[in-house]
């Protein structure tokens, strides 16, 4: 994994991860580097190809994505930060201060690709020890959200599969069966009713961005929206 440096932030947009320690295991989950590296590097890709927003880049031309660690001092240059298979998730205490300092700071967290109640469950408990609930409650997110218009139009949160997930089942989408059925669109909001935290939780857009040109039916079926979820949501976290 490429970590970040100081010296890995030039001015231009850094996609970047944040790294945990796993506690347990979800089918399909391979805890924070889920959908890693693929999914960073094709995201950026195509966010310089549809929007003129200027990434950054190694030495060698290719988009730098970056991984951190919610304990250190190069997760406050990330405007943006996503994390994966959540609900397998574990925060030490210096972790829980670092996330809860850099979000009141202004920080932006995305959660995908985590399924069913228990996921769902586990990953809002961990939030709970970063943003308490009595001070910070989790919403649910209507269609009349910013987030769904912000540069593509959308009505719903897609339902995108793991694309293994899709080859095995001959084109389910729902990877937890009925404990999956429905995609939720969560968030915790700030004082002046701004998301902090956003999770599309029962979905898995960054299959969407890893799996690009893995088969061209699940190309056709789920990256074009996948694509326009994922630059929705980073354009609302850049100017928000």
């Amino acid at each position: 994994p490429r970590f970040a440096t100081d010296e890995s932030f030039d001015g231009s947009f850094n996609f970047c991860r944040l790294q945990y320690t796993q506690v347990r295991r979800e089918h399909g989950g391979q805890g924070w580097a889920t959908d890693y590296p693929d999914a960073d590097y094709n995201f950026m890709i195509r966010l310089s190809e549809l929007t003129k927003t200027r990434v950054s880049q190694n030495r060698d031309g290719t988009p730098n994505h970056l991984v951190v660690a919610a304990d250190s001092a190069e997760l406050s240059r990330c405007p943006f930060v996503i994390i994966e298979d959540a609900g397998t998730a574990r925060f030490t205490a210096a972790e829980v201060a670092g996330l809860r300092e850099y979000l009141l700071k202004g920080g932006f967290l995305w959660s995908d690709d985590f399924c069913g109640p228990e996921a769902l469950a586990s990953f809002e408990a961990e939030l709970a020890r970063v943003l308490p609930k009595k001070e910070y409650e989790v919403v649910d997110l209507k269609p009349d959200h910013p987030i769904f218009r912000m540069m593509f139009e959308f009505k719903e949160i897609p339902q995108i599969p793991s694309i293994n997930h899709w080859r095995r089942t001959g084109g389910e989408t729902s990877e937890r069966g009925y404990d999956s059925e429905h995609v939720n669109l969560r968030a915790i909001l700030d004082g002046q009713r701004r998301v902090m935290v956003l999770m599309t939780h029962n979905t898995d857009i960054a299959d969407a961005w890893e799996r690009e040109a893995e088969d061209p039916r699940f190309f056709y079926l789920f990256s074009p929206n996948g694509y326009a979820v994922g630059i929705n949501i980073l354009l609302y976290a850049m100017s928000h």
